[in-house]
C-alpha cells in the first residue's frame, strides 16, 4: 500500500471485513479525524505549508509581509496658537470697527471774536463739535440773537476725525454798538448745544 495516497478519511476495504476496536482520534481539525498511525506524509506536508503560510503571514517567518505599523498621531503645533490668538483680536477689532457703533458727539463749544467788531464788521463765530473717531454724519443749525435761523446742515466725519470747524459769519452794517449771540445746535445723533457772545461797536 502507498502511504501517499492513503488518508485516513477514506476508509479501505479492509475495514469491513476487519473492524477494529473503537479508537479515539489524538487530534481533531475541522471536520476531519486524524489518527495517529492513519497521518500520511502526504497530509504531514500539507499541515506543513499549512503551517509555515500561517507564519509568513503572520510575520513569524522572513519574506512575510511588514507588520502593519501604527498610525502616529500628529502633534498640534502649539507655537502657533498665540499667533492665531492675536489674529482673531485684529480680525474682530477691524471687524467693530467698520460695523461697529458709528459717529458720536461728545462735546461742543463756541468761540467768538475776542474784540468788538468795528463797522460794518463781520464777526467769524467758530463751533468745535468733538467725535468719537467713527465715521458718520450729525445734523446742526446755528441760531442768531437777532431772531434769525439757519436751515439744518449737515457734517460728514472720516474715519479717524475726532474734531470738526463749523463757522458762522455774521456781518453787521450801520451804526450803533450791540451785543451779539451766537448758538451752536446739535441736533443728531444726539443733542448738544453751546453759545458764544461778542460786541458790535460802531459810534
Amino acid at each position: 500500500m502507498n502511504d501517499d495516497d492513503y488518508s485516513a478519511t477514506e476508509l479501505g476495504s479492509h475495514w469491513f471485513e476487519h473492524p477494529a476496536p473503537d479508537i479515539e482520534p489524538d487530534r481533531v481539525e475541522g471536520d476531519v479525524l486524524r489518527f495517529g498511525p492513519g497521518v500520511t506524509s502526504a497530509v504531514a506536508r500539507r499541515a506543513e505549508n499549512t503551517l509555515t503560510a500561517a507564519l509568513i503571514w503572520h510575520g513569524a517567518l522572513p519574506g512575510g509581509p511588514p507588520p502593519a505599523s501604527q498610525p502616529r498621531r500628529r502633534r498640534r503645533p502649539l507655537r502657533y496658537v498665540p499667533a492665531a490668538l492675536i489674529l482673531c483680536a485684529v480680525l474682530l477689532f477691524l471687524a467693530w470697527w467698520d460695523f461697529g457703533p458709528q459717529v458720536a458727539v461728545r462735546s461742543v463749544a463756541v468761540t467768538t471774536p475776542g474784540q468788538a467788531l468795528d463797522c460794518n464788521g463781520t464777526a467769524n463765530v467758530v463751533g468745535v463739535v468733538r467725535a468719537n473717531g467713527r465715521p458718520g454724519t450729525f445734523t446742526y443749525h446755528w441760531e442768531r440773537s437777532d431772531g434769525t435761523r439757519s436751515g439744518t446742515l449737515r457734517k460728514t466725519l472720516f474715519r479717524g476725525q475726532e474734531e470738526a470747524s463749523l463757522h458762522l459769519l455774521w456781518t453787521f452794517h450801520g451804526t450803533g454798538s450791540h451785543r451779539a449771540t451766537a448758538r451752536l445746535v446739535v441736533t443728531s445723533p444726539t443733542s448738544h448745544t453751546a453759545e458764544g457772545t461778542f460786541a458790535y461797536d460802531c459810534t
